[in-house]
Order: C-alpha cells, then sequence, then structure tokens
C-alpha cells in the first residue's frame, strides 16, 4: 500500500482544520496556501508535534495515529526541515550529521552520511561551525542532518522562506536532486509558485484550514474547476527537455508533448529535463497562423474547454496541445469573436518573456 492516509481535525479559537487526504507514497506533494492556511498545523499533525482533536494517520499502511494509537515524534520515521536550520552551534556540521544519524541503528539506515553530503554538496563543509556558514549553506546541512535519520518521509516547512533569492536560487537545484534521486516521499509546505512550479509532482491547496484542490500537479493546474493559482494568476506547468540553443539571442527551445516552446536561455544543457510554468496572460488565441509578429511560439491546437476568470470581462480557454494543455487568459469579447467552442482547432500563441523556468 504506497498511500498516506491523513484525517484531522483541529479546533483553535479563529481557526479549524478539517481535512481527509490520500497522499501519493512517492515523489513531492506540495502543500501550497497563503499564510493562515493550516499547511504547518498539517505538517505538524503528521509529525506528531500536534496532536489532534479527532485524527487518523496511516503511512502505507502503518497506522501512526487512530482512536488508539498515537506514536509519539521519536517513533515515527520521518526527517523534519524548519524555516530555520537550528544547528547544534558547539558542534561542526559533521558533529550535526552524526547527531542526527545515531539515533538509527546501523542496520536501518538507508540514507548514508556520504550520501547525504553528497546530495546536498557540503563536502567542504564538514569542519566548519555553523556561524560560519551562509543562510542557505545552514539550510543545506540542515536538509542533509534530517536525511542522515534515514527516514521513510521527508516533511519540509517552508524550507527557503528565511532565504533571500540568491540563496534561493543556489539551494533549489539541490532540493531537485533529492526529487531525482531519493525515493523518499517528500510533504513540501510553500507558498512560492517557483518552488511549486519546480519541485511538485502533486499539489495539495489549502484555504482556511480546508482543501479547496489536490491532485497531480499538471492535470490539477489545468482544470478549469478548480481555483488553483500559481502567483496572482492560472498558470500551467509543461515537462520538457532542452533541444536546441540559440546563443546569438540567448534563447532555448524547449520540447515537450504536443510542441516546443523558446524561452530565455538559463545556462541549462541540451538534452536536460526542464519544467516550464506557462502564465495564462502569456497566450493568445488566434484562428490562423499570424505572420510578422513579436510572438515566438505558434502551436496547433483544439479547445476543450472554456471557463470564468476572476473578472466578469475575462474567460479561460483551456486548449489542448498534443498531450499537454495550455491556458489563455482572454476577455470574454474575445471569446465572442473568435467564436470559440470546445473541439475547435486553434492556434495558441505564447510569449517567451512570459514563459518562467
Amino acid at each position: 500500500m504506497e498511500t498516506i492516509t491523513a484525517r484531522f481535525r483541529v479546533d483553535w479559537p479563529g481557526f479549524s482544520l478539517d481535512l481527509d487526504l490520500e497522499l501519493p507514497g512517492r515523489g513531492v506533494t506540495a502543500i501550497f496556501g497563503h499564510s493562515g492556511s493550516g499547511k504547518t498545523t498539517l505538517l505538524r499533525c503528521i509529525a506528531g508535534l500536534e496532536r489532534a482533536t479527532t485524527g487518523c494517520l496511516s503511512f502505507k499502511g502503518d497506522i501512526w495515529q487512530d482512536e488508539r494509537t498515537f506514536l509519539p515524534v521519536h517513533q515515527r520515521p520521518l526527517g523534519y526541515v524548519f524555516q530555520e536550520a537550528s544547528l547544534f552551534p558547539h558542534l561542526t556540521v559533521l558533529g550535526n550529521l552524526r547527531y542526527g544519524q545515531k539515533r538509527i541503528p546501523a542496520a536501518e539506515r538507508r540514507v548514508s552520511l556520504e550520501q547525504a553530503i553528497e546530495l546536498l554538496g557540503i563536502g567542504h563543509l564538514l569542519e566548519r561551525k555553523p556561524d560560519r556558514l551562509s543562510g542557505g549553506e545552514r539550510q543545506r546541512v540542515g536538509i542533509a542532518r534530517a536525511l542522515a535519520v534515514s527516514p521513510r518521509i521527508l516533511l519540509m516547512d517552508e524550507p527557503l522562506a528565511a532565504l533571500d533569492l540568491a540563496r534561493k536560487q543556489e539551494i533549489l537545484p539541490y532540493l531537485e536532486r533529492l526529487h531525482d534521486e531519493l525515493e523518499i516521499p517528500v510533504l513540501y509546505v510553500t507558498h512560492s509558485p517557483d518552488e511549486v512550479a519546480r519541485l511538485a509532482d502533486h499539489l495539495v491547496a489549502l484555504e482556511a484550514g480546508r482543501v479547496t484542490a489536490r491532485g497531480p500537479l499538471a492535470e490539477t493546474l489545468a482544470r478549469l474547476d478548480l481555483p488553483v493559482r500559481l502567483g496572482e494568476e492560472r498558470a500551467v506547468v509543461l515537462e520538457g527537455t532542452v533541444a536546441e540553443r540559440d546563443e546569438q539571442w540567448s534563447l532555448v527551445k524547449v520540447s515537450f508533448d504536443g510542441g516546443s516552446l523558446w524561452t530565455r536561455d538559463r545556462g541549462i544543457a541540451v538534452g536536460r529535463q526542464v519544467r516550464l510554468r506557462v502564465p495564462s496572460s502569456g497566450v493568445s488565441l488566434c484562428r490562423v497562423p499570424q505572420q510578422e509578429t513579436s510572438i515566438l511560439n505558434t502551436l496547433a491546437g483544439r479547445v476543450e474547454g472554456i471557463g470564468p476568470d476572476d473578472h466578469p470581462a475575462h474567460a479561460l480557454v483551456r486548449v489542448a496541445i498534443g498531450h499537454s494543455v495550455l491556458l489563455a487568459r482572454i476577455t470574454r469579447r474575445s471569446v465572442a469573436a473568435l467564436a470559440l467552442e470546445p473541439g475547435q482547432e486553434i492556434w495558441a500563441q505564447v510569449k517567451s518573456v512570459a514563459v518562467l523556468e
């Protein structure tokens, strides 16, 4: 049984958490929402740091909490990464890692210390004390320490929230390596659209202690009936491969299932897999391909549905591009002028400057 079942009810003055979730037992699940939506409370309930008024938690068939059972934190095989690394100041980096590892018997260690050190790129930091580390380095050590306990699940509570943009960009590639190279499921709490787009396989969106959307990331973001926004507007995420580089204009072509998109060159090697976030405002529609336009990307597609947006003047159009999906945010007047309807063949234009990696 490869699922995580979590049912929690928490009642506080002015706030309640009421969730019934079945989560995948592999990959990265992003717990996404605004501050105060219940993300951290959910994570603390799963860790056993918070005891829900009513609760049931099953991890791949093992009961961690029900009417008769409540495993304390130290008996739950998990690693927890907080916003602040909270390293022991009197120990070196290596000492901090060994402190986390020593509570796990050698026979039960599934992640070696060497593997954690290599994955997080901290081999050159082992003899330093925490006060000689940058914020990004401290957080990488904190993640390595969580891995050193050989967890069956990794809980990450906004691990990049305390870092500036440069430090976030430094650490995100290491988180992508964890995603690609480890089979440990990750529950990743964040309110950052960039982190969701780059890391998540599965999405749970919370608002006021309730689930507003859940499901595989790409599929959930592309649904017209769910109010999920990565940032200020609706967007989709495409999985693709860097197919070509145009060094003269600092662009790369990313191929995906259904076509390809030119976007800015971020130095990713040809042949590497990437994710692209395409905001709905960066997509326009036309009945025939346009000539002499500044928009570099024109893709043949088919209208799958038309839904409302956050203003009565706007509409969201779901367009199938091969087996992939784009959302186009256009005016209702344009919907009428183009006589759009499901099943209609259409051309989608995507602005290169709007596409985000």
